[in-house]
């Protein structure tokens, strides 16, 4: 019976990890169609490489930081359990990369390659498994802690800020450092360049990709197949629509609202989504559907903040919001299972964004002072197809 428990969990984290990376691919899609035509290789070239530096980073170095577990140890000992603390780090692994996919979305279309893949070892070596470790596994005392002030440690089940409210804070510093793209504002700060998405199909791929596979980063994360849960899936569900369909109002039938809007949703139901009624759900999801479309008009038209995707609102606030939302809506007034405490849920919040603000402008600060982080106005003007992988997405057309 042990074999079988232990073999199902190893299949269940395992289909977890295989519908977290398939998310990858929508991370990459989303990007693709939201840039301009010139720049829709790199940010498929981007995706896969800084996938690819993360899992390197992550296990060498950053799962121990978390976790205080490393690899190296014989063959034999690894496979203890089939192999269940690998399959584990594989899915862990996947939440790690997402972090610079996020990222990836903010800075595009003007970002130097190389620059970018070193900042993504970084953050997935060092920066973001320091505060992983934090949340998910207690290190330092911080959950206790936290527990001692507010009653209750800082719940985040499945990441709302652990994954996707630090990727999209670093990525608000990201942007910034960088500055915007050439020609998108005026010198007295008006907007010149609209850059309308290239492809609304490929951008609804990418959202669609990733709306699929987010049942996997919740559900599965509870980690055993013994903790999976009904609930998760629909709160999952509720949350998706809800964002679905306010974004789908306040945008006014915008289709790049109109398919982000569930994934602001999902990002926000991620912390709660364990212990929050359904209805609660709804509400959660909706407020970050409307979240995102202002926070992305606001930061497009007044601020003058360029974030491409939007990844800041989508990721950083509703992120933000999911972990806030957790202490309201968890609670068992409000229908939820409790166990919750917003006190706890502000502070881990706010710790979380700080941290992430404080990453993002020191590890970007450094490597602009040092090498460098942005394309010479020729190279951005060709387009980062070209001037970094030498070719263009449809070679045949001399576009």
């Amino acid at each position: 019976m042990d074999a079988l428990q232990s073999g199902a969990d190893t299949l269940f984290v395992l289909l977890g990890a295989i519908l977290v990376l398939w998310m990858h691919a929508g991370f990459a899609f989303l990007e693709v169609g939201t840039v301009r035509e010139k720049n829709q290789v790199n940010a498929l070239v981007k995706i896969i490489c800084d996938f690819g530096v993360s899992t390197v980073a992550y296990f060498f170095i950053g799962y121990s930081i978390a976790y205080g577990i490393d690899f190296f140890r014989p063959a034999p000992e690894l496979t203890a359990g089939n192999g269940y603390e690998l399959v584990k780090f594989f899915f862990l692994l996947t939440f790690a990369a997402a972090i610079p996919a996020i990222i990836s979305g903010g800075i595009a279309e003007r970002a130097r390659f190389y620059p970018q893949l070193l900042a993504s070892i970084i953050i997935v070596a060092v920066a973001y498994p320091f505060f992983e470790g934090l949340v998910w596994n207690g290190n330092y005392g911080f959950q206790s802690w936290i527990e001692s002030v507010g009653g209750q440690p800082f719940h985040d089940f499945a990441g709302s800020v652990v994954v996707h409210g630090v990727g999209g804070w670093i990525a608000l510093a990201a942007v910034i450092l960088l500055g915007a793209r050439t020609g998108r504002y005026t010198a007295d700060g008006k907007v010149l360049l609209a850059h309308p998405p290239s492809s609304i199909p490929f951008l609804a791929l990418g959202a669609w990709i990733l709306t699929v596979g987010w049942f996997g980063f919740n559900v599965m994360s509870a980690q055993e197949i013994g903790g999976i849960s009904g609930l998760v899936a629909l709160n999952s569900l509720m949350a998706m629509v809800g964002g679905l369909l306010a974004a789908l109002v306040v945008g006014r039938n915008d289709p790049g609202f109109v398919h982000n809007g569930p994934l602001a949703g999902l990002v926000a139901v991620c912390a709660g989504s364990d212990v929050m009624h359904p209805g609660g759900s709804l509400i959660v999801g909706a407020v970050a559907g409307a979240l995102f479309v202002w926070l992305f008009t606001l930061t497009q038209n007044k601020l003058k903040i360029d974030d491409v995707l939007g990844v800041w609102p989508l990721h950083g606030v509703c992120g933000a919001w999911g972990g806030i939302a957790a202490g309201i809506f968890g609670t068992q007034v409000m229908g939820g299972l409790g166990g919750v405490s917003l006190v706890s849920q502000l502070i881990g919040t706010v710790a979380g964004v700080l941290f992430a603000l404080a990453v993002g402008f020191v590890i970007y600060g450094v490597i602009k002072a040092t090498v460098g982080i942005r394309l010479s106005k020729e190279e951005e003007y060709q387009g980062a197809d070209i001037s970094i992988h030498k070719v263009s997405a449809s070679p045949s057309f001399d576009r």
